[in-house]
């Protein structure tokens, strides 16, 4: 394997990169005439470029022997190293990576906010065991503050929850929106099934919260109809929240398809959130860097198929 020597930047500025192409076409045709056609420019223009390269490499290059040129020894030499470099730099510049998940051996690091790592990676798990037997993932709790800094420092291949745009380095994907409702231990909590607004504040709360403000992830809402619950626990998982509320008499308010899917498990009762709350939607986000690559794309590709379910159940919910 040829050495990689460090690149003296400035000197390879000086010199024009086109005529290693010049030079090429020279050593495939052994005549001006044919290069210059072969490169669709006029005769003279490659009789300059022969003669720039004779001046740059202190070498005639090329002799003419009856009606065609034959390279020197410095030529032949010459002529191996650029072909290596002009077959290289046209499978980088034409020639996609190729990419194919049933023969690839790789570990992708996705970040997730809340319960979609609940709802998503064992959908995963099941997809590569069938499709991608080499491909693992290693799956993370991302809080929405950091999950752009993790993508700009290559520490997640992807962010998947409540996270927004995050400037020009990054891309996001829209999978579904979201919508809220209550659960409650009825053992603990005596409540109408219909609750009012009043009601709804005065009691004790059990939140997610994946940040450092106590009202979690819907704080914000929460700011915008300037209301403040009295949160008595709050915790990253969803399941910790309701574990809470099935032994305390607190109340949780978390994403209807949660609700829906788990309070019956664990014996709660349910009721619509007296409150206009607005949350996030949730989405995937991505470095712009990773945009075109074959292998994020793909698993974009998927965990949008993969989604596509939860999606359609929560807008039936919604």
């Amino acid at each position: 394997m040829n050495e990689i020597v460090s690149i003296d930047h400035f000197n390879l500025w000086s010199f024009d990169l086109n005529l290693l192409v010049a030079f090429d076409a020279l050593m495939k045709e052994r005549s001006v005439t044919k290069a210059a056609v072969r490169l669709k420019i006029q005769q003279p223009a490659m009789s300059h470029n022969l003669g720039t390269l004779r001046t740059l490499l202190q070498d005639e290059l090329f002799v003419r022997v009856g009606q065609v040129m034959q390279p020197t020894h410095r030529a032949l030499r010459f002529a191996e190293a650029v072909e290596q470099i002009l077959s290289r730099t046209q499978q980088a510049i034409v020639t996609p990576a190729a990419f194919e998940p049933g023969q690839a051996e790789q570990i992708f690091r996705i970040g997730f906010s809340s319960e979609l790592e609940v709802l998503l990676v064992p959908r995963l798990a099941a997809m590569l065991n069938e499709a991608a037997p080499g491909i693992r993932v290693l799956a993370r709790a991302v809080n929405p503050e950091m999950v752009h800094k993790l993508l700009d420092d290559n520490v997640i291949d992807l962010g998947v929850g409540c996270y927004d745009d995050g400037n020009n380095r990054h891309r996001r994907s829209l999978l579904f929106e979201q919508s809220l409702m209550c659960c409650y231990n009825p053992k603990l909590l005596d409540l109408p099934q219909t609750l009012d607004r009043d009601s709804y504040v005065g009691l004790k709360h059990a939140l997610v919260s994946q940040k450092d403000a106590i009202e979690g992830c819907i704080d914000d809402a929460l700011k915008r109809i300037n209301v403040r619950l009295d949160v008595s626990v709050a915790a990253p998982e969803f399941l910790t929240v309701l574990t809470a509320v099935l032994e305390a008499p607190l109340i949780a308010t978390l994403p209807t398809r949660i609700v829906k899917r788990y309070a019956g498990l664990f014996g709660l009762a349910v009721a619509d959130v007296p409150l206009d709350l607005t949350v996030s939607p949730i989405s995937m986000v991505w470095s712009a860097a990773s945009d075109n690559d074959p292998a994020n794309r793909w698993m974009r590709s998927q965990v949008t198929q993969l989604v596509s379910p939860i999606a359609e159940f929560a807008r039936n919910i919604a």
